[in-house]
């Protein structure tokens, strides 16, 4: 597998022109471009200027629950839930702002397929990706990963169901997040400062299956894993997006 970022211009809020972005890059067959939610979002208007909202109540705002700022150790983030995601400040960021808060993409998962609609039809090639990501934190783990908050041109799960491992033992349950996966490789690569590379071009990549429909990999809470650590604190419900 191969991860190339692409430096770009600087990108700027409150809106600047996304598919104008698009063109100081180049495809081929069987690649997925990586794009941050930041670029996506400032390409759709969605910034607020820092003196008209605390950081605070924008993320309630956007959130689709959240706990308050003081439950969090030194009070250094606002646990949210947001698109069925666990993130901080439901992705609401000031870095590269310069004075704007960010929002995430209205709808992530329409965004990610504009983007490849767009891109097939530019470019005129028919397997082909996109990911829209972001960073969060790991719980137990300092630093950063990168998460895919929107997707679209293949299938996001590698299954290894029903399939024997080295000494011939069947897999029950075991799935690869390939969305999540290919965002972690690409923010690592287009990096979380001044890099100015927020596109990245993933290619080489033999076990993904290039699909023009989508897949859903969300969970709802009470089947997940760790729907006990969920429920066990007191969520406020959020806006949800919608203005107070």
């Amino acid at each position: 597998m191969i991860v190339s970022a692409i430096r770009s211009r600087k990108f700027l809020p409150p809106k600047d022109n996304l598919w104008d972005l698009f063109s100081e890059i180049s495809f081929k067959e069987n690649s997925i471009l990586a794009v941050t939610s930041k670029v996506v979002a400032i390409g759709e208007g969605r910034c607020i200027p820092v003196d008209k909202i605390t950081k605070d109540r924008l993320a309630i705002r956007e959130s689709d629950k959240y706990l308050p700022r003081k439950s969090a150790p030194s009070g250094l983030v606002m646990h949210t839930i947001k698109n069925n995601m666990m993130i901080a400040s439901a992705g609401v960021d000031e870095s590269n702002g310069k004075g704007y808060y960010i929002l995430w993409p209205k709808d992530p998962q329409a965004s990610a397929k504009k983007i490849w609609q767009f891109l097939t039809k530019k470019f005129k090639v028919k397997n082909l990706g996109v990911i829209i990501t972001d960073s969060r934190l790991v719980p137990l783990r300092r630093g950063v990963v990168g998460v895919a908050i929107g997707y679209f041109g293949f299938k996001p799960l590698r299954d290894y169901r029903g399939k024997k491992d080295l000494f011939g033992r069947k897999f029950k349950m075991e799935t690869s997040n390939l969305p999540d996966s290919l965002a972690s490789a690409a923010v690592l690569e287009m990096g979380e400062g001044a890099e100015q590379t927020p596109l990245a071009v993933i290619s080489d990549i033999p076990y993904i299956k290039f699909s023009p429909t989508f897949s859903n990999i969300k969970i709802p809470e009470k089947e997940d894993m760790f729907y006990p650590l969920l429920s066990a604190v007191k969520w406020k419900r959020g806006g949800s997006g919608k203005s107070q």
